[in-house]
């Protein structure tokens, strides 16, 4: 009796702690990681009592984002790690990682703020910085890549595959397939194609220009 009286109490506590983590990444995404928890609570509808028991402070909200997302990013790693040929590999885990990275508005603002150095932070860090390194090392001695390429040009792939699919969410999601494939013919792996997409039109390119603070313009 007494483990059924807690259960909904459990399914109570993930649930907030999801609606916690799914409003942060909201208000990140649109104004940084400035954004106090009391503020959180308002815009998820819950206490700020119920936010500070799940995260005391914000870098504790910050580093349970990071350490979510690169759960994801390791169990992509990890799936392509397993296929036995090192171009299909490396080519499954950039354009995998690189679809994660264009859904992501709020990504490059937990990784700016995040404790990378410490605690389990920098080990979920570090044990996805071991499986790259395998990815990118077994396409080198295969020869299936340009034989200078590095996992640094893993990290480099996604900076610049996040930065076009930002910039372009709203007006042509899907235009990052087009500079990844790009990228992947330019490291060397033969055959590297992705669904066909097409330039952006003179509308889009325009709609996609940067806009001046408050949407003006």
């Amino acid at each position: 009796m007494t483990s059924d009286t807690h259960r909904p109490l459990r399914a109570d506590a993930e649930r907030n702690r999801r609606l916690i983590m799914t409003t942060a990444d909201r208000l990140f995404a649109r104004r940084g990681a400035t954004v106090p928890l009391n503020e959180i609570a308002r815009e998820a509808g819950i206490g700020v009592g119920t936010v500070y028991r799940r995260f005391p402070d914000l870098q504790s909200l910050v580093d349970a984002l990071f350490t979510e997302r690169f759960a994801v990013f390791l169990d992509l790693a990890a799936t392509a790690a397993e296929l036995p040929d090192p171009a299909q590999a490396l080519r499954h885990y950039l354009l995998a990682a690189a679809r994660w990275r264009s859904e992501d508005r709020a990504l490059e603002v937990i990784l700016a703020n995040a404790s990378v150095d410490t605690g389990p932070v920098a080990r979920t860090r570090d044990q996805l910085g071991r499986l790259v390194d395998g990815l990118a090392e077994r396409a080198v001695r295969a020869g299936a890549v340009r034989e200078d390429f590095a996992s640094a040009d893993v990290y480099a792939f996604l900076y610049m595959i996040g930065a076009v699919a930002d910039r372009t969410h709203d007006v042509a999601p899907d235009a990052w397939r087009r500079y990844a494939e790009v990228l992947m013919v330019g490291f060397g792996l033969a055959g590297a194609t992705v669904d066909r997409t097409s330039a952006l039109t003179d509308e889009q390119l325009l709609d996609s220009w940067p806009k001046p603070l408050g949407g003006q313009g």
